[in-house]
């Protein structure tokens, strides 16, 4: 039962229903649109980390086995010279010795001088 009131209102009522559902509606889409966007691009923003997480590891797993192998070598080396050259090497080893304990010295005396 409708009064000459209502009956005027009804109008814009139904207009203003008609305007919020096409607000919804684009809002749908416009939500719709977005997810469609980001979606595929977050996808290809996390492949892209992760790419760069496996290069990153491989170049430092590469960089270590080079080192490794680096020392190796030297290792070998100073164990070929003391087998071919031990006075030699010996004579080497306390020559290091005493420079490292004149250092200390030198450290240790300068230490205390400052106290």
């Amino acid at each position: 039962m409708s009064t000459p009131r209502t009956a005027s209102i009804q109008p814009q009522v139904q207009q203003a229903a008609d305007a919020a559902n096409r607000l919804a509606d684009s809002a749908e889409q416009t939500v719709n649109g977005v997810r469609e966007r980001v979606i595929p691009a977050a996808v290809r923003l996390a492949n892209q980390a992760e790419d760069l997480a496996h290069r990153g590891y491989d170049a430092v797993r590469d960089r270590t086995a080079q080192l490794r192998e680096r020392a190796l070598d030297a290792s070998d080396r100073g164990v070929r010279y003391v087998q071919e050259e031990p006075v030699k090497a010996v004579l080497i080893a306390a020559a290091a010795g005493a420079a490292l304990m004149a250092v200390a010295q030198f450290l240790s005396h300068r230490r205390s001088d400052r106290r």
